[in-house]
């Protein structure tokens, strides 16, 4: 019997300044409080910034596919990131583009 693999998500924080980080993780809800320092293991770069909102997550097959989406959302701009947030259709088809086979690889290795 094959284990179901574990879903990772890119996930956006965004900060009291209006600032957005973007992660990955398996639980972006612990993740949150862990940035928000209810739990311990928060980023750095988010220390002293909250309070955080969890503005965003989108669920990926495996670690590997979440990184290279985090990688891509990572390089966008903050006006692209709040046209996503708005659900603007072009660019959660551009999303999808981006987090299809022909620029993620979805097949994903055991992680």
């Amino acid at each position: 019997m094959t284990a179901v693999p574990t879903p990772w998500f890119v996930y956006m924080v965004r900060t009291a300044t209006g600032a957005l980080y973007t992660g990955i993780s398996t639980d972006p809800e612990r993740r949150l409080r862990q940035h928000s320092g209810a739990l311990t293991g928060g980023a750095k770069a988010l220390k002293g910034k909250g309070p955080l909102q969890l503005v965003f997550t989108f669920a990926m097959p495996c670690r590997s596919s979440a990184s290279k989406l985090e990688y891509q959302l990572k390089q966008w701009n903050k006006t692209q990131k709040e046209l996503l947030l708005k659900q603007e259709v072009t660019q959660l088809n551009l999303l999808q583009q981006l987090s299809g086979e022909s620029r993620i690889g979805l097949v994903c290795a055991t992680d």
